[in-house]
């Protein structure tokens, strides 16, 4: 991939990143924000785009599975990714304090302090103003998702997965797209080495 690629997350960036987050003036808001990108993946586009009813369930509530439709999605990759426990309880949490009109099937999750929907440039200008005030250099919306990504194919494997459920989960259509996302480990290759 041509040019410089967003920079990942180690655990202790991701902590400063949700506390940036909870000092907001909309702290349940924020930290959905956060953790659709760092535990689901999404870009600032389905972020910006993605509605309740992608969140819940048969009866709804907030349900255990991300549908997000091929409208919001880069190139009409829609797809279902498994919900983060921390991310669902962040969600329930948002929806308590939302207008009931705000969180009906078609409504979007993020909304700015007006009420209004957000747009995908306000999602990506929201990411860059959080990692300043966290002091993460290098850092910016796409952070959360390539984190998410390279956190899951190097956990593929205690989980049965492959590089292909990655893919899958990414909404990527050229598993080529998906490997420049992996952020390489030199510590992981020097074991790895040592093994041989």
């Amino acid at each position: 991939m041509v040019g410089r690629q967003a920079k990942t997350m180690g655990p202790g960036e991701q902590r400063r990143l949700l506390g940036a987050a909870n000092r907001g003036r909309m702290p349940e808001r924020d930290r959905v924000i956060v953790l659709l990108a760092l535990r689901a993946g999404l870009r600032a586009r389905e972020i910006a785009n993605l509605t309740w009813g992608m969140v819940y369930d048969a009866t709804g509530g907030i349900g255990t599975m991300i549908e997000v439709h091929d409208a919001i999605a880069k190139r009409g990759a829609g797809r279902r990714v498994p919900m983060h426990p921390k991310l669902r309880q962040a969600l329930v949490a948002l929806r308590r304090c939302q207008r009931p009109e705000h969180v009906e099937p078609d409504a979007v999750i993020v909304r700015s302090l007006r009420g209004d929907a957000l747009r995908a440039n306000s999602v990506v200008n929201w990411f860059v103003a959080r990692c300043r005030e966290a002091g993460l250099q290098g850092c910016s919306s796409h952070s959360g998702r390539r984190t998410f990504i390279t956190r899951a194919a190097r956990a593929a494997h205690r989980a049965g997965a492959s590089l292909r459920d990655v893919q899958i989960l990414a909404g990527h259509r050229d598993i080529s797209t998906t490997q420049v996302y992996i952020d390489g480990d030199t510590a992981a290759q020097r074991r790895l080495v040592g093994l041989l």
